[in-house]
């Protein structure tokens, strides 16, 4: 289950992962999408560019103007534009785990799963609060690897179904 691998901190932020957020859809409960209303038009949309809710199940479509409020808090995540509940969620006897996306449940479970992790040098120039250097003192833990192994899994499941 556990790898042999080496963990290198790639330096991401949250703001690298607000782009495409799965919330649950408040209308069906649902996965729902959360992205810059204009794609096409901008390459890499602003993080205050307006964003677009969109239900694939039911058609639930709503806009937000753009404001953000990354969550700061302990209990269930949301989404930064909309307020609505994170899908990549679960809770654990420690707290919660969660992500934004994919991408971003992958970088912590490569984080939680490696043995030897390594940061950038505090004297390197570049960000220095990463997306994993936040993280919980719990879930960077040993003892809890399991345990939040065993929590991404059943999130990532949750994806198929």
């Amino acid at each position: 289950m556990l790898s042999s691998q080496r963990f290198r901190d790639s330096r991401h932020t949250k703001y690298d992962f607000v782009d495409h957020v799965l919330v649950r859809c408040p209308k069906c409960t649902g996965i729902a999408h959360v992205a810059p209303a204009a794609i096409a038009e901008e390459a890499n949309p602003s993080l205050f560019a307006p964003r677009r809710l969109v239900c694939r199940a039911c058609g639930l479509t709503r806009h937000a103007s753009g404001g953000l409020s990354l969550f700061r808090g302990t209990g269930e995540a949301v989404d930064p534009y909309f307020g609505l509940p994170l899908w990549l969620q679960t809770e654990t006897r420690h707290g919660w785990v969660w992500a934004y996306n994919p991408e971003h449940l992958n970088l912590i479970r490569q984080f939680v799963q490696a043995p030897l992790r390594e940061r950038p040098s505090w004297d390197s120039h570049g960000r220095k609060m990463t997306v994993v250097a936040r993280l919980p003192t719990w879930i960077k833990s040993a003892k809890n690897r399991v345990e939040v192994l065993r929590a991404i899994e059943r999130i990532r499941a949750s994806l198929v179904n």
